[in-house]
């Protein structure tokens, strides 16, 4: 990274303790951000046999409040809120229009307020549509990004390692759902949600904070050893959630996707109003053209983003939206749109790499499951 590119690029609240752990940074969607600490493959399996963290403070938070703001996330959102108590959350979608995606996002319901997280690089287009969309009315806008901070506690011993750590209780907290309070004048949320496919939880702190108790959470317990708690980078969280089968903005979702296309229809509600519902109960009525489905790719090349998949004599059926090799599943993987005549399980196709066709196999989302 150049020192312009720097210039222009923020630090979450943890940048210092990245860099003293010798993390790679990079310019992520306007912040300088960990890419990898130790090594994408090393991260990745630590996370699906133990336990990691990941700073996400870069992820937008938004504040609605006020006695419109139930009113006003209920017209853009695609799920229904009403009735939604406190401590709890669900992932939904705001959409155009057209039914096109503006982002994905989860928004969790407070005593007092609704906080909607979204995607770092949509966090002033989401800012401005939820404002737009409730001027004249008694809601209040407000973004708290850069006065709080979010780290991501991913892994299969990620509650066991964390609750001797936490000076509250939450071992009866369930998915989806969140505690929300105040220890020692400091105000916190603690999640059960991830974006790993793993068991995990999600931490909402002070800005101020943070680096304290990311210090306490990646200490060695004991001398000459390693915290079981790991750090990991953006690497392994792209790998992570693409095994998990789950859509990254800007890949499996833009404003010319819909949330049915993308298997997604779950969290759609179309029995309610909402900006893109009269498009999206079209899109259900008649079926996607296209599916997002899954790819097993013979060999060990990567499909990147756009690469062409084909069926029979050079038919193009779809197009690449991401790939990795998958550490866990050690195979070459790949999220795709197809046409929904191919959209099927087993069925044959071959993806462009260059001038090379390589065979791929069709197969249903997601690539890995946690074990229970």
């Amino acid at each position: 990274m150049n020192d312009q590119e720097a210039a222009q690029t923020l630090r979450t609240p943890l940048y210092d303790q990245h860099v003293a752990a010798g993390a790679q940074m990079v310019p992520f969607a306007g912040w300088q951000m960990p890419l990898l600490y130790k090594g994408i493959v090393q991260e990745h399996q630590h996370t699906r046999t133990a336990c990691s963290i990941f700073d996400v403070s870069h992820m937008g938070r938004i504040s609605v409040s006020g006695p419109a703001g139930d009113d006003v996330l209920e017209r853009l959102t695609t799920r229904r809120l009403g009735g939604m108590p406190a401590g709890k959350m669900r992932y939904t979608y705001m959409c155009n229009e057209r039914g096109g995606i503006l982002d994905d996002m989860v928004i969790a319901r407070y005593e007092d307020r609704w906080l909607v997280v979204c995607n770092a690089s949509n966090r002033a287009k989401i800012f401005d549509w939820i404002v737009g969309h409730a001027e004249g009315t008694d809601a209040t806008i407000e973004d708290v990004t850069l006065q709080t901070a979010m780290v991501a506690i991913q892994g299969p011993q990620a509650f066991e390692l964390v609750r001797p750590m936490i000076p509250f209780e939450f071992a009866g907290l369930k998915n989806w759902s969140f505690l929300a309070g105040n220890y020692m004048g400091v105000d916190f949320s603690v999640s059960r949600s991830g974006y790993t496919g793993e068991d995990g939880m999600e931490l909402i702190v002070p800005a101020t904070v943070i680096p304290f108790i990311w210090q306490q959470l990646t200490a060695s317990q004991e001398p000459d050893t390693e915290s079981p708690i790991q750090p990991a980078g953006l690497g392994a969280r792209d790998t992570l959630r693409l095994e998990a089968g789950l859509p990254l903005y800007g890949h499996e979702l833009t404003d010319e996707t819909d949330p049915i296309a993308a298997g997604f229809g779950w969290a759609v509600n179309l029995d309610k109003d909402f900006i893109g519902a009269e498009a999206l109960r079209r899109v259900a009525a008649d079926g996607p053209a296209r599916i997002l489905k899954g790819l097993h790719l013979q060999g060990r090349r990567i499909a990147r983003q756009d690469a062409v998949v084909e069926a029979g004599s050079g038919r193009v059926i779809g197009q690449v939206t991401s790939g990795t090799l998958g550490p866990a599943v050690d195979k070459s993987i790949a999220m795709a749109y197809l046409d929904k005549d191919y959209a099927v399980a087993g069925q044959q196709v071959t993806v462009k790499l260059r001038a090379q066709a390589i065979p791929a196999t069709v197969v249903d989302l997601p690539f890995y499951r946690a074990r229970k």
